[in-house]
């Protein structure tokens, strides 16, 4: 977790020049929690130059907020608004996550900003969208997946069980509006004029399920949990416990794969030749769960790692920095005196930095933005 500034490394920077491929955007970012302050976050380590403006006495910490220049506004304040307008001027995107009409109540509102500032990408971050019938209700993550299918297909057979907040938040929210934000900076930049980008999670997470409507669309899926290749119902594809406690994860799909997970297992038993066929599972699960459970999780990494049965030792997040392969990566940087993953994606010429988040004064930050 070594601090380097090579083009191929992520680093961690205090005081060092702003680098990434984003280096020389603008924006404003709205401080909010969960999607929001994780693609602002994102797009500081690529080099935007992102200002978040916090509400009086609120400090935001952690990996979150690096990268930013904190700003305290009162936007209950009518000087203060125009202020933020002015400071609106000189940005390229702006990023807000607060619930639909907020923003306009406040004089902030698409109409407002882009009638001084036309080319300003307008990135909205919210759960349900900007219209329709639960647009104005309350909710979180697990809400947000569970009226796209995604929350219904994930978990063991008896329940679902929350995915942690990666499918909503960050994998259906973040990304999504990353996208949508260089996407319209992209085509801002051919014809002169920003739009309003509406990232909603459950749109996005809709979309992270387009491979299993297909599949359930050609009969290759079935409703339910535990009933499909991807979804722990095959035993070839899962988890397993082993002696120590500790769990192993396999995914030897493909069968020059599943040949290797047999020699390297001792599966030689003729139950194990005709591994698609789903009506064989359930009794290869119960038979690899006591194959499994013969050695620790370390010494069946010794026997499978980096092999191609497509394995790898489940790890905690205390010991998934001291992994082999992420030390050598560099994947976890230590930032502000704690483990935190590293920026990426990894850049060749312009390489992504993790930067200490710094405060300003609102008036200092407009004045250098609009001299």
């Amino acid at each position: 977790m070594q601090d380097t500034t090579t083009a191929h490394a992520p680093t961690s920077a205090t005081g060092k020049a702003r680098s990434g491929p984003l280096k020389g955007i603008r924006i404003v970012e709205f401080a909010g929690i969960g999607p929001g302050p994780f693609a602002a976050m994102l797009l500081a380590d690529m080099g935007a130059e992102v200002i978040t403006l916090v509400r009086p006495k609120q400090t935001p910490k952690g990996a979150a907020a690096r990268g930013r220049t904190i700003i305290a506004v009162d936007l209950k304040d009518e000087a203060s608004i125009a202020q933020v307008l002015a400071l609106l001027d000189g940005a390229d995107a702006l990023i807000e996550g607060f619930r639909p009409g907020v923003m306009e109540r406040l004089g902030l509102g698409p109409d407002a900003v882009h009638a001084r500032n036309p080319k300003l990408v307008y990135g909205r971050m919210t759960g349900w969208g900007q219209n329709g019938p639960l647009a104005q209700a309350a909710g979180h993550d697990i809400n947000y997946i569970s009226i796209t299918g995604a929350l219904a297909a994930i978990g063991g057979a008896d329940k679902p069980v929350p995915p942690l907040n990666l499918v909503g938040d960050f994998g259906g929210g973040s990304m999504y509006l990353i996208m949508g934000l260089l996407a319209a900076l992209l085509e801002a930049g051919r014809s002169g004029h920003g739009q309003v980008v509406d990232a909603a999670m459950c749109d996005g997470a809709a979309s992270l399920m387009t491979m299993f409507f297909d599949m359930t669309a050609s009969g290759r899926w079935k409703e339910g949990r535990e009933r499909n290749m991807l979804d722990g119902g095959a035993h070839f594809y899962g988890v397993y416990e082993c002696s120590c406690g500790g769990f192993i994860s396999i995914g030897s799909i493909e069968p020059q794969f599943y040949a290797q997970l047999r020699d390297l297992a001792g599966l030689g038993d003729a139950c194990y030749d005709n591994h698609m066929d789903p009506a064989n599972w359930p009794a290869l699960k119960q038979k690899l769960t006591a194959v499994f459970r013969t050695r620790s999780r370390d010494q069946w990494s010794s026997i499978m790692e980096g092999t191609d049965v497509c394995f790898a030792p489940v790890l905690t997040m205390s010991e998934a920095g001291q992994h082999p392969h992420m030390m050598a990566r560099e994947v976890f940087i230590q930032h502000e005196g704690h483990t935190q993953p590293a920026p990426a994606p990894r850049f060749s010429r312009t390489p992504s930095l993790a930067r200490a988040p710094v405060t300003a004064e609102l008036a200092e930050v407009v004045k250098g933005w609009t001299s």
